[in-house]
């Protein structure tokens, strides 16, 4: 590895490489090993220019036999998989989690600082901490790509180069680190890197879970830990118990939105995986807080509770840890009866004795350790383990997260339809929405039930009832928000809220309109104006209204630039009508990992939101591959929560400033220019579907079992059915990029002609984050993008003139963009700010680039054996659309 990376990162990339190289070695023999290193030879050289190394690169490739295909395509996929290893090591270890530009991530202390200096008084800064509200959904969509199995031998893998590092003057436990590493490489290798079947959305929750047990478990308290003294440092006292300002939810076994595979049956068993799984963690806490308390000193509260016994810290802990097995046996056995009826239904009762049945039960036990210990002197101990576990009730209750639940508004509108039609009361699909909102808000104020006791309704209206059913019989606080996908008026609103009080009972959850496509943003403000003027609402939800902002479908629908002004615009208008209403806000922004779905760095993505937008509270979606680059890891998950605290606490009390009106002018007519050529391309195009699916594998994506859902909302129609994943998963493969930039380079270059065009654009790059940030993540796209690659895809996969002219019609417009893209940052190369960014992504290339080759001559044959290749075949071109997705990371 060459230019300025770190040594360590070198030095690790090395030694996984190696313990690869003769792991294969031993496996296929060193003639196979030397003819990967000739591959990845002639890449790097292509890369370094030699037109010639390029050529004959593609040449060898095609000639491999089919028998080398599959381990070729293994080979290569493993060693990006090692080297991300190695990357996100070095992140950990040096506090690295978002290589931004320098300086643009302060520490809290920092930025503590900042806040002192602007004004704002200690005790300020501790109330907007304890009252802060940021919750991350983890979220289950399709672009993980690598098993779970494997995972867990990476995570042991890193485990390995800590001890590695850490042991410089104790040899015999670093050669025994060398040893169980190359293990480990050598299971890895050993083990199928494809699955053979889809995971259930139970397997994705199951992931999930995983991450809290193996990472946030950990990261929590000490992130806690880490603001506690920092506090105390600065202001002189604690965060409060009880405080969490960061929580995790959940979509995994929640979303059903186009996915069949969720059923209100999924839903209850993710449910009490999530009782189990938290029980069970407890339970390990508790045994050891039950082991180190055994001091006889106590409070008269305590010993009021527990009376005379010696150990009173014991005898409480212990009839607490008999309450917390009692309700992991009770999830247990509802899990294993698969039954879901009766009493144990209702969650209320259980042969095995009482069990928790919501967070109080456990966190008071706990809080009056905490207390005795505090009142008799002994704070050092009250503040170790035990404050510790009380954190961890805290943020993760007694289900780990909160489940939230999505379905699309034109499901609960069948409902209405049918319901009204049994009813004799017309049909409510022909009612105007004045008619709905009018029978809407008078069924919800009437006390006589709605729906027929006996009701004979359709499969489909019996799923969306039985899901409120679901809810009815939840705890409230195992339960997050119910989001309306494709939400359009108020009475999309007003339909759940009745639904849940028909059906759902006393729980009564936040209900988000989700707004996502361009129209749906364009209109989001006027909608949330409606609803909260109608009187019969604000007595349902009160003061506090939640409003989901779609990344993935407004950025398909009107290409990426257009779309980031409409949810800017939309964020601006739905802040000016809550605070109108006398409401708070919270956005939920539904982001991706890709730029092209809203990615990027957390913390330059929040301090570019509108000002006011973020006060204090933000829920955001961590999805597919991104929950474990940035919370797989303690150290990278802890890290990960400091960067949310602070970039919520800066936008609170130092938001950033609003837009100049001459920069929303420019906007308007930015966006304006941007979806016109989008739209001439991707909508008005004819030849623009046929290069689509003949140039990208996204006729094959579906076989790649990623996730649990369908790749499209309907498996008839073209590409405004399909998902913004595999959307953009496809054309990330082919290293165009296309959905994150496409209209942009009209738009700029249009206004480069133009006198000051230029001076404007830098100015808004300069002073305002969101445009600043917005050419960011347009940079490092243009960086991971490989116009010369897409071009090989097209030769070898294209026979039509038409669409060889539209491809190179595309290549040009990119072209264009890198160069006026270059002007505006006034900068000679892409990534010129961000080093490491740029080195990780020239170290990747000649792993990749063969990957590439290889996916081409595979899809190729593919489609000359009419999708009938061999299963070995078949298993090869999979490879390496993981082996891509791994090197090039934020694919989703």
């Amino acid at each position: 590895m060459s230019g300025d990376l770190h040594e360590s990162l070198r030095d690790n990339v090395r030694i996984l490489g190696d313990s690869l190289g003769r792991t294969i070695a031993d496996d296929l023999g060193q003639g196979f090993v030397d003819r990967i290193e000739t591959i990845r030879g002639l890449a790097k050289r292509g890369r370094q220019g030699d037109v010639h190394s390029g050529r004959e690169l593609i040449e060898f490739l095609r000639k491999l036999p089919d028998r080398e295909l599959l381990p070729v395509t293994r080979a290569f996929n493993q060693f990006l998989n090692l080297a991300n290893i190695a990357e996100q090591h070095y992140r950990a270890r040096f506090r690295r989690v978002e290589d931004y530009k320098p300086g643009s991530q302060p520490v809290l202390s920092e930025l503590l600082e900042r806040a002192r200096s602007a004004g704002h008084a200690p005790r300020k800064l501790v109330e907007n901490l304890a009252s802060m509200r940021v919750e991350l959904v983890l979220t289950a969509h399709p672009t993980e790509v690598i098993r779970r199995t494997l995972i867990q031998k990476y995570d042991a893998i890193d485990e390995c180069l800590t001890v590695i590092e850490s042991s410089l003057d104790y040899p015999e436990r670093a050669s025994r680190a060398r040893g169980r590493l190359e293990e480990l490489i050598s299971q890895a290798w050993h083990t199928d890197e494809i699955r053979h079947e889809r995971p259930t959305p139970v397997d994705e929750a199951k992931w999930g879970f995983a991450v809290i047990e193996n990472s946030l478990w950990q990261a929590v308290p000490a992130f806690h830990r880490d603001l506690d003294n920092l506090l105390l440092a600065s202001a002189g006292e604690r965060l409060p118990l009880d405080a969490a300002p960061i929580v995790f939810a959940s979509w995994m076994g929640g979303d059903r939105d186009g996915n069949p595979n969720v059923t209100s049956r999924v839903t209850r068993e993710v449910l009490l995986l999530g009782r189990w799984m938290a029980a069970d963690l407890y339970l390990r806490d508790l045994e050891q807080l039950k082991a180190e308390l055994s001091m006889w000193k106590c409070n008269s509260a305590l010993r009021a509770e527990v009376g005379g016994v010696a150990e009173p810290y014991r005898e409480l802990l212990r009839r607490l840890l008999q309450r917390v097995e009692a309700t992991r046996d009770w999830a247990k056995a509802q899990l294993d009866g698969n039954g879901f009826e009766g009493k144990s239904y209702e969650g209320r009762s259980y042969e095995g004795g009482p069990i928790i049945e919501n967070s109080d039960q456990l966190y008071a036990p706990l809080l009056t350790c905490y207390r005795s210990l505090c009142d008799v002197g002994l704070d050092t101990i009250a503040n170790g383990a035990l404050l510790d576990t009380l954190r961890r009730v805290a943020v993760f209750g007694v289900t780990l997260t909160k489940l939230d639940i999505r379905q699309e508004a034109s499901r609960h509108a069948l409902v209405m339809e049918e319901l009204t039609h049994a009813l004799a009361l017309g049909n409510y699909r022909d009612w105007s929405e004045e008619q709905r909102q009018a029978f809407l808000l008078a069924e919800l104020e009437s006390r006589r039930p709605l729906i027929p006791r006996r009701w004979e309704c359709s499969a489909e209206t019996r799923e969306v009832l039985d899901t409120f059913r679901v809810i009815a019989h939840e705890q409230a606080e195992a339960l997050g928000t119910y989001i309306i996908s494709m939400a359009a008026q108020p009475s999309d609103v007003l339909t759940v809220a009745l639904l849940m009080k028909e059906v759902g009972g006393a729980v009564s959850l936040p209900i988000a309109p989700l707004f996502e496509t361009l129209d749906d943003l364009n209109r989001a403000g006027d909608v949330i104006d409606r609803l909260l003027a109608l009187p019969g609402y604000r007595v349902l939800v009160g003061d506090r209204q939640e409003v989901m902002i779609g990344y993935s479908d407004s950025a398909k629908d009107a290409g990426q630039l257009a779309a980031a002004w409409a949810q800017y615009r939309a964020q601006e208008r739905l802040v000016e009508v809550c605070r109108g209403h006398g409401v708070a806000l919270t956005l939920f922004h539904g982001r991706g990992g890709a730029v092209g779905r809203g990615g990027g760095p957390a913390y330059a993505a929040i301090l570019s939101q509108p000002p006011g937008s973020v006060n204090g509270s933000l829920r955001v979606t961590e999805q597919g591959e991104m929950i474990r680059f940035k919370f797989g890891q303690p150290d990278i998950a802890l890290r990960s929560m400091e960067i949310y605290a602070c970039a919520v606490l800066e936008a609170t009390l130092l938001p950033p400033p609003a837009p100049e009106p001459r920069w929303r002018e420019e906007m308007d007519r930015l966006a304006a220019l941007a979806h016109r050529s989008y739209v001439s391309v991707v909508r008005e195009d004819p030849d623009f579907v046929p290069y689509f699916r003949a140039v990208t594998p996204e006729g094959v994506l579906g076989h790649l079992p990623l996730g649990s859902r369908p790749t499209k909302r309907r498996q008839d129609g073209g590409v405004e059915t399909l998902r913004a994943i595999p959307w953009i998963f496809a054309w990330t493969q082919i290293r165009l990029m296309l959905p994150a930039w496409l209209g942009s380079g009209e738009a700029f270059a249009a206004r480069l002609e133009e006198d000051g065009g230029l001076e404007v654009l830098q100015e808004m790059r300069d002073r305002w984050p969101f445009f600043g940030t917005y050419l960011d993540m347009l940079e490092m796209l243009l960086a991971k993008a490989d116009v010369g690659i897409a071009a090989y895809y097209e030769r070898r996969l294209v026979d039509e003139p038409a669409l060889k002219e539209l491809g190179d019609e595309l290549r040009q417009r990119f072209t264009q963009l890198h160069s006026v893209l270059l002007a505006i940052l006034d900068q000679p190369q892409l990534l010129d700010q961000t080093p490491l960014i740029r080195q990780a992504i020239e170290v990747r290339n000649p792993y990749i680039d063969p990957l590439h080759g290889l996916q081409a001559e595979l899809l190729q044959r593919n489609r000359d054996a009419d999708g009938a290749i061999s299963g070995e075949l078949s298993r090869a071109l999979m490879v390496t659309m993981a082996g891509i997705a791994a090197g090039l990371r934020n694919t989703g």
